[in-house]
């Protein structure tokens, strides 16, 4: 069986789209302030057989966490749904700003699901190249559900304030440096501009090249460093949501780094929370 890379690009699909064994996903996403509907833009115009994840619904609400991670069961069933048997390759793509197929590459490997891909430049690069589209919701049959098991690769709040004392996991924020060092409002989540005491910034708009790919390992590599990251030793990445922060868990994926988890409840639950410390302003 031919191996399956978790990054590929517009040619590689094109050639394979036809082909039987892979499904292609729309994960976008949107920032509520765009005032864009993903759905209604999949059913104007989407790569040819692809299906809509519907990442937004995607989520735990038995989580206290604000759009929470969705638990194995929930990716079974959704994949189920939309006719994703257990054998299937999967690529994901998006055309949102905040590039939420890391995030939906995220949750379906956490939960255990296995040749998941990332198109590269996303729906972007694919119309940009006057590559093929259709409109219209797919008719998919319903598939088995694959027994998946619950992320592991994620902490918790208070795995987080634990981490303030023990420092074992360095902290990396992708939001941009003005919400983490700023002294203002949150633009995007409201609340409070701020950070976790400790943590580095590396905005995920910077793992990119222009056309929206991701850059090659070694600019990479140079990225992280250049953020004070220390690639030898585990960290967790963090933003407002946990949409971002999952580019970035992508993005050490590529240079082969696995020890990287996900803070999911972000910003928006640490910031949220009094009794939690908060280091605001520009780093001393």
């Amino acid at each position: 069986m031919e191996s399956f890379p978790s990054l590929v690009s517009s040619d590689w699909l094109a050639e394979r789209l036809d082909g039987p064994g892979i499904a292609v996903l729309d994960a976008s996403r949107h920032l509520p302030a765009t005032g864009r509907d993903p759905q209604a833009e999949y059913e104007s115009a989407h790569i040819p057989g692809a299906r809509f994840l519907d990442l937004a619904s995607l989520t735990d609400p038995a989580s206290p966490v604000p759009a929470a991670l969705p638990t194995g069961e929930q990716v079974a069933a959704r994949l189920a749904a939309l006719g994703i048997g257990p054998e299937t390759a999967i690529v994901l793509y998006d055309d949102s700003a905040v590039k939420t197929s890391a995030r939906a590459w995220f949750a379906l490997t956490e939960a255990g699901r296995e040749r998941v891909a990332i198109l590269d430049g996303g729906f972007a690069k694919w119309r940009a190249e006057g590559r093929p589209l259709e409109s219209g919701p797919p008719v998919v049959e319903r598939a088995e559900p694959q027994p998946l098991h619950t992320a592991r690769r994620v902490r918790s709040k208070a795995d987080m304030l634990a981490n303030l004392d023990s420092g074992a996991e360095q902290v990396l924020d992708a939001r941009g440096a003005d919400r983490v060092f700023g002294t203002g409002q949150d633009p995007v989540h409201g609340g409070a501009n701020g950070r976790i005491p400790g943590s580095r910034n590396l905005p995920f708009g910077e793992v990119f090249n222009e056309d929206g790919t991701f850059k090659p390992p070694e600019e990479l590599r140079r990225a992280f460093e250049a953020a004070g990251i220390d690639l030898a030793r585990p960290l967790v990445t963090t933003c407002g949501s946990g949409v971002t922060a999952s580019v970035l868990l992508f993005a050490l994926h590529l240079i082969g780094k696995q020890d990287a988890a996900l803070y999911d409840g972000s910003w928006m639950e640490w910031g949220a929370d009094p009794a939690t410390p908060k280091a605001q302003g520009p780093e001393a």
